[in-house]
């Protein structure tokens, strides 16, 4: 028998991947980045199979990988996330530098990052096992402290893409008190403002906390913050 709640006390961080091949760069959130020796200092890494980064990254044959910190916003990390590279230039959205190698990586609420040449592959079936050599690597003073994947879920209130390695496909709603942004303004003094009593509806992304204040949300709807689709969204009572 296997017990999928079992999963979830493992214990992950909060990665962005990054890469540029052909003149391009590309970029994921992970939770699969991580030491796998010493003596020489090799990391790896699992990405989908289906993910442009992916091919953009064996291409290239480097990579980064920038830890988020706990004061990353749901904004970034819906856009690294939740949308492709192929169709928006992501590094650009927020701060972000290059290694010696130009290989990109995001300079903002990153607590550390590390850049590496790949040394070798394997299949994994839906992912592939990126196992590279550290060049460089660098902590970044004054930061915040390393976001897990539990704050992440639990005080973020975020969800478990399908593509990602740790996705189990029984992600339950989150609450609404749990969704709300840290940082972000009062909400309910965005929200329009109705003389009678009964009880209003709105749309939450659970990915980045954006409200839509309608009674209902189109099929083809995506948030105008992080992109996601309507089946990322909750139905809240205002």
């Amino acid at each position: 028998m296997i017990e999928k709640s079992a999963f979830h006390s493992l214990s992950y961080g909060m990665y962005v991947i990054g890469t540029h091949s052909e003149g391009k760069d590309f970029g994921c959130v992970v939770n699969t980045f991580a030491q796998v020796t010493s003596l020489p200092l090799q990391v790896s890494v699992a990405l989908n199979k289906e993910n442009a980064t992916t091919a953009a990254l064996r291409a290239a044959g480097r990579f980064t990988a920038s830890c988020l910190s706990e004061d990353a916003s749901m904004e970034l990390i819906g856009t690294f996330g939740f949308r492709s590279s192929t169709e928006l230039d992501k590094f650009a959205q927020y701060a972000s530098s290059r290694d010696a190698a130009g290989m990109p990586y995001v300079a903002e609420a990153c607590c550390a990052w590390f850049s590496a040449k790949v040394t070798g592959e394997f299949d994994l079936g839906t992912h592939v096992l990126f196992i590279g050599e550290v060049e460089e690597s660098q902590k970044v003073e004054g930061s915040a402290s390393p976001m897990t994947y539990s704050f992440y879920h639990q005080v973020k209130g975020g969800k478990t893409p399908p593509k990602a390695s740790s996705y189990l496909g029984d992600e339950q709603p989150v609450s609404a008190l749990a969704s709300v942004r840290e940082g972000s303004e009062d909400e309910s003094a965005a929200a329009p403002k109705v003389e009678d009593a009964a009880p209003k509806v709105g749309w939450r992304c659970t990915i980045c906390g954006h409200i839509e204040y309608v009674d209902e949300l189109p099929d083809d709807f995506e948030c105008p913050i992080c992109g996601v689709g309507k089946e990322m969204f909750e139905r809240v009572e205002l």
